[in-house]
């Protein structure tokens, strides 16, 4: 049993347990957990001590003393139809009035909007008044029959996270309320509290932020439950402070409309405006310079500094152009798969990354009745991150919650003693290694490589029916051998960069992912075309490239070889509905794969070599019938795929693979360092000619490994088994 990486949770009253499990798991590190404290010994127990810090909550003294500080956030009222010419608009109706309230005081006609949501036009301030008492706006020569909104600035009145979770569970500490670090006397607070804190706390060596300075948009509706999640969103970092402020250095206003779209908020699937990406430079701009001081305070204290990716990380972004310069010492972020798991190990800029696994060691898992639900949940989460981890793993790993909770389920404690020992083995044979990389593939959206690991998400790694479809491209593809760049429309302006193979677009039609008006641009469209044209690859999502425009809803259908009839061509007749019997990319494919939601009414251009189409038995003709599902094209000396739909699964990640290499012109690396059961995966690791085979299924799998020469293995492995094989082993016997 080896010993380090490792974070473990504990509290005041388990200490003696914690020194056993400590010992078990070989860990190194141990944490406080919610509603817990640190024992007064904590160093003794491990190595690290790391200790949850709230840098602007947390204080409600002083708070309570500055509420002229308290942090805002803009809102959208309800869309009100008027029937007369007077309209009263209620501010607060859906909104939790114990979470926020309109703020009044701050000039609204500065600062708040009133729209007329069916011409689109903004009202004048002196259309509309406003009236603190009842809470409303009124307009007094509104047009009949027309929606109008109010965009209105609010003062938080409760964290959110402390909201959910004292309702949830009960919690009964005295409210956590959000101080804004861009006024005054909350900048000097939280430097000055933090020095103080660091001193009281000798046996903190890792002060855990939770995170830093503006929440991400979380909005609760009358009932006190979720009404507006964006785990992206800028809305709750604003004020007066802030917009007066951004005026003075853009030189044009931040208008309300710019955060909250007509309703839309600021989600990252739409295609940033260049106001949004400005102000959100401009919190950027002051977030860095802010946590770049409290860094240095956490430093001249002899303690390291880590980020928890979550909550108040508005403004910290990590894929940002300023994270590297924060001097953080680590980042830690909860692990719900593959794609988190990435979206934590590319960072860089810091020391170590580590992953909080789950299950959290709460009592909605940890009940009696439930351990092997509990071991279940551990054995998913562990071999679907493992995946990941094989490309690039994260530097340490650990878990929350209540420890007690967990140390009454002997093969739970069992099963993560396994996890820890494997994850330190698969460390120190693949960190800092180069794993073979056999395609390089460009992600094109809106956002590039500020999103990162990031594209579909909602709220983290929450499962939404629109979009696992898409999600699961990226939960393929962070444990293929492929190697990932998250580019831009701007990134490829001036020709797709090179070392890329295959560019990848997916999405609905009009979002950021897909890419919306971006297909409209001539040097955009020209520069993907050069690309495939002269030997590169194209692979495409649901609608990629999808705009309706000159006379065609794909832009690129020419190079993707389909289109999507949205009723405007019906009348030319489609005869290409005959698949092709077997291809590359469909060899480890069953009868029917799956697409998730798919996409309806897609159809081929004639030339295009259909890989699956699907009819309706009771509408059987020669031409004008079918959706088709997948496809390949060639074009001038590149190859394009399209599939309507791609949810994670084993074989959807081989399909994939298969598709890289197709598109990219390289089928003949197929069989190198390459596994034939679906159900595993296979890394070669040149530095140290070793190779990981991982069975990523539960049951017993025989497979055939191929060596990078294409020599070939046979293995039986265990459910879940992960083996280690040196290049000399290939050509000896089943093993």
């Amino acid at each position: 049993m080896g010993k380090g990486r490792i974070t473990i949770p504990t509290d005041a009253g388990f200490v003696e347990e914690t020194k056993k499990i400590i010992e078990q798991w070989g860990a190194d590190a141990v944490r406080d957990c919610d509603g817990t404290t640190l024992p007064e010994n904590a160093s003794s127990l491990a190595e690290k001590v790391y200790n949850t810090y709230f840098v602007i909550r947390g204080d409600y003294d002083w708070a309570i003393a500055n509420k002229e500080e308290w942090q805002h956030l803009y809102l959208i009222s309800n869309f009100n139809t008027a029937t007369g010419k007077v309209l009263h608009i209620r501010l607060m109706d859906g909104y939790f009035d114990q979470q926020v309230r309109p703020d009044f005081a701050s000039d609204p006609k500065k600062y708040w909007e009133v729209i007329d949501r069916t011409t689109g036009r903004l009202l004048s301030a002196d259309e509309w008044e406003f009236d603190e008492a009842s809470g409303t706006v009124t307009l007094k020569n509104a047009q009949a029959f027309h929606d109008y909104t109010v965009s209105f600035l609010a003062i938080s009145l409760w964290d959110p996270v402390h909201m959910y979770n004292s309702i949830t569970n009960g919690w009964t500490e005295r409210k956590h309320i959000m101080y804004d670090p861009f006024y005054p006397k909350t900048s000097s607070y939280i430097r000055e509290h933090l020095e103080k804190w660091c001193d009281e706390n000798t046996e903190t060596n890792v002060v855990r932020f939770t995170t830093f300075l503006y929440q991400f948009s979380l909005v609760f509706n009358d009932k006190g439950k979720e009404r507006n999640v964006n785990w992206f969103g800028y809305t709750m970092a604003v004020s007066p402070r802030m917009l007066d402020a951004f005026e003075e250095k853009y030189g044009y206003k931040m208008r309300a409309e710019y955060l909250v779209n007509a309703g839309y908020y600021d989600s990252s699937f739409l295609v940033p405006s260049k106001e949004y990406l400005d102000y959100m430079n401009f919190i950027e701009e002051f977030v860095t310079d802010t946590v770049r001081d409290l860094v240095k305070i956490t430093h001249e204290k002899k303690k390291e500094a880590m980020m928890f990716l979550g909550d108040c990380w508005i403004g910290c972004e990590p894929y940002g152009d300023k994270f590297a310069t924060l001097g953080l010492d680590a980042i830690v972020g909860s692990v719900g798969g593959g794609v988190t798991v990435r979206m934590l190990s590319d960072i860089e800029g810091v020391k170590y990354r580590e992953g909080r696994m789950l299950p959290y060691f709460f009592p909605d898992t940890f009940f009696e009745g439930n351990e092997e639900a509990a071991v279940d949940e551990l054995n998913r989460n562990w071999m679907t991150a493992r995946r990941a981890m094989l490309r690039n793993p994260l530097d340490r790993i650990g878990f929350g919650g209540y420890l007690a909770l967990a140390a009454k389920f002997p093969k739970f404690m069992a099963r993560a003693t396994e996890i820890c020992e494997e994850f330190r083995v698969l460390y120190d044979n693949v960190k800092g290694k180069s794993p073979k990389d056999f395609v390089t593939v460009g992600f094109l959206n809106a956002w590039g490589k500020k999103r990162s690991w990031m594209c579909f998400m909602v709220a983290h790694e929450l499962w939404y029916q629109q979009i696992y479809s898409y999600q699961g491209i990226l939960e393929a593809l962070s444990g293929l051998p492929v190697k990932v760049e998250f580019l831009s429309f701007e990134d490829i302006r001036g020709g797709v960069p090179k070392g890329i193979d295959v560019i990848l677009n997916a999405g609905e039609a009009g979002t950021a992912w897909s890419g919306g008006k971006y297909w409209l641009d001539e040097e955009i469209v020209t520069s993907v075309r050069k690309f495939v044209y002269e030997g590169g690859g194209f692979i495409g999502v649901g609608e990629p490239t999808a705009i309706e425009a000159n006379g065609k809803f794909f832009q690129l259908r020419d190079v993707l070889g389909v289109d999507k009839e949205i009723g405007f061509t019906l009348s030319e007749d489609k005869y290409n509905i005959e698949s092709e019997k077997s291809h590359f990319i469909t060899a480890d494919v069953a009868e029917k794969p799956a697409y998730g939601e798919g996409m309806k009414n897609i159809y081929a251009m004639n030339g295009t070599k259909v890989l699956d189409i699907r009819f309706d038995a009771g509408h059987m003709r020669k031409v004008n019938v079918g959706e088709v599902k997948m496809a390949v094209n060639e074009y001038g000396k590149g190859r394009a795929f399209y599939t309507a739909g791609l949810p994670y699964s084993f074989e959807n990640a081989r399909l994939l693979y298969r598709a890289l290499l197709y598109t990219a012109g390289k089928e003949d690396c197929v069989e190198k360092a390459f596994s034939t059961n679906i159900m595993t995966d296979c890394g070669y690791y040149a530095d140290k000619d070793i190779y990981a085979v991982v069975n990523n299924s539960p049951k017993p799998q025989k497979t055939e490994v191929y060596s990078i020469e294409g020599k070939k293995i046979s293995l039986n492995l265990e459910g879940g088994q992960l083996v280690w094989l040196n290049g000399s082993e290939f050509g000896k016997k089943e093993k």
